[in-house]
């Protein structure tokens, strides 16, 4: 990689970063004045209770500094409309669950049925266009081979995506933990992209690495302001379109293994004590676990980070194994 093709990717993370250092704190006021608070769960570790009230749904200053920066330096093609389609349309659907909690009071948010429905039309469109004009091909990592998979590329890229989208909201539940993790997932995203020999979708990931790197200045312990669904859901919704659209489907659960570890940790928790009536973990997600274990919230989110870091170095790694690109 020569230095002219890094250059875009510099500028768009660092368009990202200041575009939502320049518009947190604009939207925190107004997130204040409108009351648009975060509620806690009850059943929650006991040292959350105080973040009661914080502001929540500032996910909207770094979509838009994400959006804005990838716009203002990537070259403009289908790829990055996609992509960035995708990151809004997420953003969206977790705006509208937002809203019915902190705006209307509704405790449960968007009704399940909708939430899910949503993302799955999200991900099936998704799925269809990448299916359609990219192939149905998935390379595995690190085994070279790769697979047709034919019509069920569309249940699979389905899955790939809401598993993605799902899995950053449920690891959003510490200050400044997912925020943090995407830095090193999307940066790893922003060389696949230039591997893949799509510098657009490098752009775009540079700045969302950017944007949520401007998002830690108010979202870190303690925070100022929390992403709410709004930025949670954007987050793995581009990551997804990120790895449909790169054709590195099976590396993005090497990129986001943090993000699968949390996931994996629920329905692990969930299927023990159905089955046999016992809990694996003290609390889950993942990160729960270990705050009852005894580390402090930064430090929990400290070692995580660490951990994004290696996972995105492992799917980084795994790229010689996979032959050409997106096309």
């Amino acid at each position: 990689m020569s230095v002219l093709d890094a250059l875009p990717l510099f500028l768009a993370f660092g368009g990202g970063l200041a575009a939502t250092l320049v518009l947190s704190p604009l939207l925190l006021p107004l997130l204040r004045r409108w009351k648009w608070g975060q509620s806690v769960r009850p059943e929650g570790p006991a040292s959350h209770h105080g973040k009661a009230g914080t502001p929540t749904m500032g996910g909207l200053a770094f979509v838009a500094g994400t959006a804005v920066a990838a716009w203002g330096v990537g070259p403009r093609t289908a790829y990055l409309s996609v992509a960035t389609a995708a990151l809004l349309g997420f953003a969206l659907l977790g705006f509208l669950d937002d809203y019915l909690k902190v705006a209307l009071r509704r405790p449960l948010g968007l009704r399940a049925r909708y939430k899910l429905g949503g993302q799955v039309v999200l991900a099936a469109w998704l799925g269809w266009l990448v299916g359609g004009a990219l192939g149905t091909e998935v390379a595995v990592p690190f085994l070279g081979a790769r697979l047709d998979l034919g019509t069920l590329y569309l249940p699979f890229a389905v899955v790939a995506v809401v598993g993605a989208a799902n899995a950053a909201n449920l690891a959003d539940g510490l200050d400044g933990l997912l925020a943090g993790a995407t830095v090193w997932s999307a940066g790893a995203y922003a060389l696949i992209g230039l591997w893949a020999g799509r510098p657009d979708l490098a752009v775009f990931a540079a700045a969302l690495a950017g944007g949520c790197l401007g998002f830690l200045r108010y979202n870190r312990h303690p925070a100022r302001v929390f992403m709410g669904d709004t930025g949670s859901l954007a987050i793995g919704g581009a990551l997804g379109a990120l790895a449909l659209l790169t054709k590195t489907e099976l590396l993005l659960p090497l990129v986001g293994g943090l993000l699968v570890a949390e996931a994996l940790s629920v329905i692990l928790q969930v299927l023990a004590f159905r089955l046999w009536g016992r809990r694996i973990f003290r609390m889950s997600p993942l990160h729960h676990h270990f705050e009852l274990a005894g580390w402090s919230e930064p430090q929990v989110v400290r070692r995580f980070w660490l951990a994004a870091a290696g996972c995105a170095v492992l799917g980084l790694a795994g790229l010689h194994s996979l032959r050409g690109g997106a096309g």
